[in-house]
């Protein structure tokens, strides 16, 4: 009997043409991920409940903050695409380090360069690094999920041979064994956006921006298990394969996250809640 398998819907590769100006899917991605980001973390900052009192952050502050965190999601994202993914690649050819059309982002790598970006400009503006670093991580999810959403248009970055019996296994038009394979890409979109988004906002609710550090340690603990599970259904990268004890780079790369993540949630709630507002004085009688 043949199995029963979903269709892959077929997307233009072209999200919006403006004339010669042709805007892809995953640049469509990002441009709605770090705006749609900015809009929410400008309305966490603007709820002084959530801090106890005025945010440490004012928004003009937070406006400039955005070029500087666009950049190092970029260069971050592109470098550890070059050094951890492709290098030999890059070496060979290394004006193709500049051809972005071409895909290539590093999640670990743009991580890294969004937190150079958050102590860099945290150290300029006299602001606290732990709660930039809070805010900047608690709209990253909406970036992950639109990232991943992009993936799958593109489509890129599928699953593993998946049982053809699974109700929602799917062959994707540019895989050349045309196996039914997971849709990782949305398992991740699921995971890393909707769900994660979801916890940190909770915390959030529940007084979490009181205490700097925490947000931002659940953000890297918490991604870096998503992702580690993710990787069980994602297919490696075919020039890097499996590595050490049949781990991929993908999961190697978030072990540390596990740890560090650990590490900045004990510390922040070790010490006492900050921010918090000034209780009105008792009259006495």
């Amino acid at each position: 009997m043949t199995p029963l398998l979903i269709d892959f819907p077929v997307f233009d590769p072209v999200a919006i043409a403006l004339g010669p100006l042709a805007i892809r899917w995953y640049a469509l991605a990002y441009i709605c991920g770090i705006v749609i980001g900015w809009l929410y973390a400008r309305s966490l900052l603007k709820k002084e409940r959530l801090w106890g009192g005025p945010a440490p952050i004012s928004l003009p502050q937070l406006d400039d903050f955005i070029l500087w965190a666009t950049l190092g999601i970029i260069l971050g994202g592109r470098s550890g695409y070059v050094l951890f993914y492709n290098l030999p690649h890059f070496i060979k050819d290394p004006l193709d380090i500049f051809q972005l059309w071409n895909g290539g982002m590093s999640f670990h790598g743009g991580f890294m360069g969004c937190v150079v970006a958050v102590i860099w400009f945290a150290r300029r503006n006299g602001l606290p690094i732990l709660s930039l670093g809070d805010v900047t991580t608690a709209v990253a999810p909406i970036g992950l999920l639109l990232g991943r959403i992009a993936n799958f248009i593109k489509p890129e970055l599928w699953g593993r041979a998946a049982d053809p019996d699974l109700p929602w296994a799917m062959v994707f038009p540019t895989d050349p064994t045309q196996l039914p394979r997971h849709p990782s890409q949305l398992y991740e979109a699921g995971l890393e956006g909707i769900v994660l988004f979801i916890v940190l906002a909770i915390m959030i609710r529940f007084g979490a921006l009181k205490r700097p550090g925490l947000i931002l340690g659940s953000f890297i603990g918490l991604y870096g298990l998503s992702r580690i599970v993710s990787e069980f259904f994602r297919e490696p990268d075919p020039q890097l394969g499996f590595l050490w004890r049949g781990m991929t780079m993908g999961m190697l790369l978030s072990v540390p996250m596990l740890i560090v993540g650990a590490i900045l949630v004990a510390r922040a709630l070790r010490k006492p809640a900050t921010h918090q507002a000034t209780p009105p004085l008792q009259a006495h009688p």
